[in-house]
């Protein structure tokens, strides 16, 4: 077993949550309230910012240049999915003063801050895996809803979000973390496995949580 596995091993319970959770099964069927997904488009631009932040802590943390490098191409890559949420942001009305007028939720603001602690206080495998179960997660997610329902990708509003997180490019460059951090713990101990482990499940329970908070709007 490589340590993606294990990890998503430890998370099994709770990733098997987010395909039934009522947010992602209103994305699925086309039927999400437009005020949740509203709600939900703005904390996650939001946390995008801080996610960000997270890779660019890892470059600095970084201790070889190919892995500098990884780090540095995700900021782009998350340069790209701002535009990506700008596009729904427009097509729900939301101003740049709207965003800047929101305040992140609690549930935002814990996941993001506790990302960014482990970003700081460890490094590159742990902020690897801090980062995984964001990015890994909305690909197992979007691929699930398109096998249970195929025809979700034409869905007039949510079929691009459907379709971004389910295409092959997406795909790709999840392959390169998955296989970087595997490269990076080959010779790991158990007890250094263990702690990724613990890591990687608190990101995968915020989560939850932020699937949760954006179906509830809360604050």
């Amino acid at each position: 077993m490589n340590t993606v596995e294990r990890l998503l091993l430890a998370a099994d319970d709770v990733w098997k949550e987010y395909n039934k959770h009522p947010f992602v099964m209103g994305i699925q069927n086309g039927d999400l309230d437009k005020e949740k997904f509203r709600y939900y488009m703005i904390q996650d631009y939001l946390y995008l910012e801080d996610y960000a932040k997270t890779f660019a802590v890892g470059v600095a943390k970084a201790k070889s240049l190919k892995i500098a490098n990884l780090f540095a191409k995700y900021i782009s890559v998350m340069n790209g999915e701002l535009n990506v949420h700008k596009g729904y942001l427009s097509r729900l009305k939301v101003t740049d003063e709207d965003i800047k007028n929101t305040p992140r939720s609690l549930d935002n603001l814990s996941y993001t801050s506790y990302m960014l602690r482990v970003a700081y206080e460890e490094g590159e495998v742990e902020i690897l895996t801090a980062i995984l179960s964001c990015a890994y997660s909305y690909e197992i997610i979007a691929k699930n809803i398109v096998k249970t329902k195929p025809d979700s990708i034409n869905d007039d509003f949510y079929g691009d979000w459907i379709k971004g997180y389910a295409s092959e490019e997406y795909a790709k460059d999840n392959a390169i973390l998955l296989n970087e951090l595997n490269i990076l713990t080959e010779n790991y101990t158990e007890a250094q496995l263990k702690h990724l482990a613990d890591i990687f499940t608190s990101c995968s329970r915020y989560e939850l949580a932020f699937w949760e908070m954006s179906w509830n709007m809360s604050k």
